[in-house]
């Protein structure tokens, strides 16, 4: 029996504002913006109301004000989407022991032995829709395909709630009219010299042939592309995507200046960076500092830990030791500021002492007491003492939250 690849990507539409609209049902139909308002703000994404407006994900939060001035903003809640993914990572497994998570929104799925060909894929692809319906009220946009390319390409073209089957046949008639750009490698300056050789299209690109497309952006881009726009991907759907980094990172609405709000910021990213970790089960190795100035100088420091550690209070010890020692303002103010971490092991490996040191185990012990709590009522229920919102006389909080710290979606 011959079965033909079948490949499923799964990208959830709008995942921010429909899991905010979920939970309150009164903003469906609102053009709905998740992100934070004010001149450094920027959109995370934002429901399909607000895009009709222009509003897109990554866009300054100014623009996203003037295109759509009656939107609707939420700060956004990353527990929460967190927490959705790992419900939807659930479902995802159940039709698949193959899954390729890309972010906390879209996915890979290999089918193939599963289906047997692509109409049988585009029955589990409604199946695994209506399961995503019925258990977390969302929709989701899925393209069945025979390389991750096509598929991944298909679930955009009927955005929301669609399902497009794309079989290697139709790449003429339905992926050689559009842009170049949606071939995988082409960036805008890809794009621009494409343009200025006379090829705006995919199939101006096949037609120009590989010569001049050597020509235009060398040969191994060439290859690539011309391989991609025949539709051809040999590329596997790979189950496992470790982390390589987890980090948390926050552009401030006004630079600040004051050497404590600055440490309590690293302290904020810090706390954030670890719930993270022991969330995955995992503690790591090494801690990253980024800090961006007001006028645009950065900075990104690292320190390798004698023991690995998912507790908040070790990483930003090692964050504010790399600020104290190896940042130099010269008087200007933080603009950006991030938390990292990398080379992760399972938590509780890497021990140095025979038994656990009674401080560091009781630190862990609060640290799993205040994740529970936080997981049942709510992130904001338990918080440090030091980060604690102070008011300044004018009854705003010292540190603005003008700009949001989660990642952009579209």
């Amino acid at each position: 029996m011959s079965w033909s690849r079948v490949v499923l990507h799964v990208d959830m539409d709008a995942f921010y504002a429909a899991v905010e609209v979920r939970e309150d049902p009164s903003l469906a139909g609102k053009p709905l913006i998740i992100g934070h308002k004010g001149r450094r703000g920027v959109v995370s994404t934002c429901s399909y109301e607000a895009r009709r407006f222009g509003v897109r994900s990554a866009m300054p939060s100014l623009t996203a004000m003037r295109l759509c001035p009656d939107g609707v903003w939420l700060p956004g809640r990353m527990d929460l989407y967190v927490a959705v993914s790992r419900a939807l990572r659930e479902i995802f497994d159940g039709f698949s022991p193959v899954v390729e998570p890309l972010s906390i929104d879209e996915a890979f799925l290999d089918l193939t032995g599963i289906a047997r060909d692509l109409d049988a894929g585009a029955r589990a692809a409604r199946a695994l829709k209506d399961r995503i319906r019925a258990e977390q009220r969302l929709s989701a946009s899925v393209g069945v395909a025979p390389t991750k390319f096509l598929a991944k390409l298909a679930s955009d073209l009927e955005k929301p709630d669609g399902l497009v089957v794309f079989p290697v046949e139709e790449v003429p008639a339905r992926l050689w009219p559009m842009p170049v750009q949606k071939l995988w490698g082409v960036g805008p300056k890809s794009a621009e010299k494409l343009e200025r050789a006379g090829m705006r299209t995919v199939g101006d690109l096949l037609r120009a042939g590989e010569a001049r497309l050597t020509e235009a952006l060398g040969p191994a881009a060439a290859a690539h592309l011309l391989a991609l726009a025949r539709g051809e991907d040999p590329r596997p759907v790979v189950a496992s995507r470790e982390a390589k980094s987890i980090s948390e990172e926050r552009t401030y609405g006004e630079d600040l200046f004051d050497p404590d709000l600055i440490e309590r910021a690293i302290l904020e990213r810090a706390e954030g960076v670890a719930r993270q970790l022991r969330r995955e089960g995992i503690a790591a190795r090494t801690v990253h500092l980024k800090v961006r100035t007001g006028d645009f100088d950065t900075w990104t420091r690292a320190s390798t830990l004698a023991t690995p550690t998912s507790l908040g209070e070790e990483i930003f010890a090692a964050a504010r030791a790399l600020f104290r020692t190896r940042i130099e303002l010269s008087g200007r103010g933080v603009r950006l500021l991030g938390v990292g971490t990398s080379h992760f092991v399972p938590e509780g490996e890497g021990q140095l002492d025979l038994f656990t040191e009674p401080a560091r185990d009781r630190a862990t012990r609060i640290a799993r007491a205040s994740d529970a709590l936080a997981r049942k009522f709510g992130e904001e229920v338990v918080t440090k003492a030091r980060l604690v919102r102070r008011k300044r006389e004018d009854g705003e909080d010292e540190e603005s939250p003008e700009a949001s710290s989660l990642p952009s979606l579209e």
